[in-house]
């Protein structure tokens, strides 16, 4: 079976004659309800299908005119690309005639026909005042120039110059593309006897086949695709713009619900937080204010919260601006889903707009970062690649996997490296580390922050030469694996050097002491250097220089930096001469030995167990030496 992907959805008030006007065109009846039979009226969603002259197939949704089913009506309006918009000629433009032309515009409907249906029933005068009412009820929406056709479903006057108009605008219409990961908004889920469970709907991205595993969320229940039906026809595949039936195993029809969505497992996840560019209607009697209680339909999902203006004290009708979505229970959509906002009580259309992020955390009003990340996320969903980079540029982390971009960008993780690959290629990302992707502003901004922090420690320590990477760590936050690639650029930049023991020193880095502190410095070392491995204690050392101790441990860390005394433990150092000397005295009686003879050493040195043992205790962390049970070894 041939398909056109795409979807053309009807609208308008109630009893204006959208399921007649189906009906007429398709010969299929869309109140598939008893009690929409018996009512004479559409209460949920109906489809069909209309065949091209080519043999294609395009879908139809008739979506309820009653107010009391605006509900419904979002659900069906959420995955169509054209409207015919219907008004009855004895009518004319009615109340949900124009909200549910605005919904249509709201959720992104670019273009369509209007039907001025039950010309039978009134006189040539009627119609021409019915057709300048509609044309004033258009006027600045996307229907503005939409071609107006007189008809009558029950009569049958103009239906099939209706659905030439439709095939026409039909054939005319770009495909909807299957690009991203598979999800599908659930319409309506049921259970059929021998089969199992069955939910259908309009998949908005991707494809799916016979086998594939989805995820229905919010829920997580997994279920292996058993069969596909597009059009009441079975198929092997199911694809964005196509109306769908999945039967899903393993998945309890009691659990799903209209709202659900069936996707590929690990890209999606239910939200009680989403980042969003609002417009208010024109028409509204009051603007939107900040905390108003709400009813977000997203999908065909209805979900109760409030909206947060984030640039704004009030949007006036007409106006638009950014704000958050703080839901009460969880519901799934994604960067680039249109939704509608309606009053919480009593129940009325307020306006709607582009989900923009999916928010980690409560956003706060009236912060410029804030306001200009959202601007730059809104100007990058026309495009995949620009999006990608938003992402990029908005990660918390600063750098992300292929696996980690894939998931924010509902894509499949071949064509992000696609993506990622034209995004190098014009300097834009780079790949760092461990195969991970960094935006090339991220990494200048963290490098100057790696810069300022450097700078802004040896101010404070003027008299160090040297920093331990943990102190920069700790000055600037990073992940210890970031900040060794953003160490490693500086270092491949000739801007420091990386030293063992993980100490950092800046290119050019010299200590410039007076005559006094020279002296200071000097008569330190020396009291080092005469005891050699009988070290004092830095308070030992102050006490006979008569000299504050921090300054005497000032001038220790800049001998350490120096490589003239050496951090053995604690508070204790050691001459680095000395300490070179008995690097190789531990040698070599190693080697004459086989094994460290601690006495033979000790004498040979001239010291005591208390300043021994914590030598050899430092040789074993440097790799020198080797313990095993109570002797020693060197390390092969």
């Amino acid at each position: 079976m041939d398909i056109q992907p795409i979807v053309i959805g009807t609208a308008g008030h109630i009893d204006h004659g959208k399921s007649s006007l189906v009906k007429a065109l398709t010969g299929i009846d869309p109140d598939r309800w008893e009690e929409e039979r018996k009512r004479g009226m559409t209460i949920d969603l109906g489809f069909a299908s209309l065949e091209l002259p080519d043999g294609r197939k395009v879908g139809l949704v008739d979506v309820p005119g009653h107010e009391r089913f605006v509900r419904n009506m979002v659900a069906g309006a959420s995955g169509i690309d054209r409207v015919v918009l219907v008004v009855a000629a004895d009518d004319g433009v009615m109340p949900q005639t124009r909200e549910h032309l605005a919904i249509m515009e709201m959720l992104g409907v670019e273009k369509g026909l209007i039907a001025l249906n039950k010309i039978d029933l009134v006189d040539d005068e009627m119609v021409e005042m019915a057709e300048d009412d509609i044309r004033q009820a258009v006027e600045g929406t996307f229907l503005e120039s939409a071609d107006i056709l007189r008809v009558s479903a029950i009569g049958g006057q103009g239906v099939e110059e209706l659905r030439t108009a439709i095939l026409k605008m039909a054939k005319a219409a770009k495909p909807r593309t299957a690009g991203g990961v598979f999800r599908l908004p659930i319409q309506r889920v049921f259970s059929a006897k021998g089969v199992g469970t069955i939910v259908t709907g309009i998949p908005v991205s991707g494809t799916v086949k016979v086998g594939d595993v989805l995820e229905v969320l919010p829920g997580g229940q997994k279920g292996k695709v058993r069969g596909i039906q597009a059009y009441h026809e079975s198929t092997q595949e199911g694809r964005a713009g196509h109306s769908t039936a999945l039967n899903l195993a393993d998945v309890d029809h009691t659990k799903v619900e209209r709202g659900c969505v069936a996707a590929t497992p690990g890209y999606f996840q239910a939200l009680k937080m989403v980042g969003a560019r609002l417009k208010a209607l024109p028409a509204l009697d009051r603007p939107i204010t900040n905390r108003m209680q709400v009813r977000v339909h997203v999908g065909t999902a209805e979900v109760l919260g409030e909206v947060v203006l984030l640039d704004a004290q009030e949007i006036a009708p007409g106006d638009e601006g950014m704000v958050q979505l703080r839901l009460e229970t969880p519901m799934v959509c994604a960067p680039g889903d249109r939704f509608v906002l309606r009053l919480a009580s009593p129940v009325s259309t307020l306006g709607g707009g582009v989900i923009l992020e999916e928010s980690r955390y409560r956003l706060k009003r009236f912060k410029t970062f804030i306001i200009d990340e959202l601007e730059r996320q809104a100007k990058s969903l026309g495009s995949t690649v620009a999006l990608l980079e938003a992402h990029l540029v908005r990660l918390p982390e600063r750098w992300a996997t292929v696996d980690e971009l894939s998931t924010l960008l509902k894509r499949h993780a071949q064509e992000t490296r696609g993506l990622l690959g034209t995004l190098a290629s014009s300097g834009k990302v780079h790949e760092v580390g461990a195969a991970r992707w960094i935006h090339n502003e991220t990494l200048e901004l963290s490098l100057a922050e790696t810069r300022d922090a450097l700078n802004a420690w040896f101010e404070d320590n003027a008299q160090r030469a040297r920093m331990d990477v943990r102190d920069l760590r700790s000055a600037t936050r990073f992940d210890a694996s970031f900040l060794d690639v953003l160490l490693e650029r500086l270092e491949s930049a000739g801007e420091l050097i990386r030293q063992a023991g993980g100490m950092i020193v800046p290119k050019d880095r010299a200590v410039e002491l007076d005559p006094a502190s020279a002296k200071f410095l000097a008569d330190v070392l020396g009291a080092y250097a005469t005891a050699r491995f009988q070290p004092p204690m830095p308070d030992e050392v102050a006490a006979t220089l008569k000299k504050p101790e921090a300054e005497v441990k000032s001038m220790i860390q800049l001998l350490v930096d120096q490589g003239k005394l050496e951090h053995v433990s604690g508070a204790l150092f050691i001459d680095g001469a000395a300490i070179a000397e008995a690097r190789q005295a531990v040698t070599e009686n190693c080697q004459t030995n086989g094994q460290l003879v601690i006495p033979e050493l000790r004498d040979r040195l001239g010291t005591t167990r208390k300043f021994l043992i914590p030598i050899l205790e430092h040789f074993d962390t440097e790799g020198l030496t080797r313990r095993m049970g109570n002797t020693r070894m060197l390390r092969t």
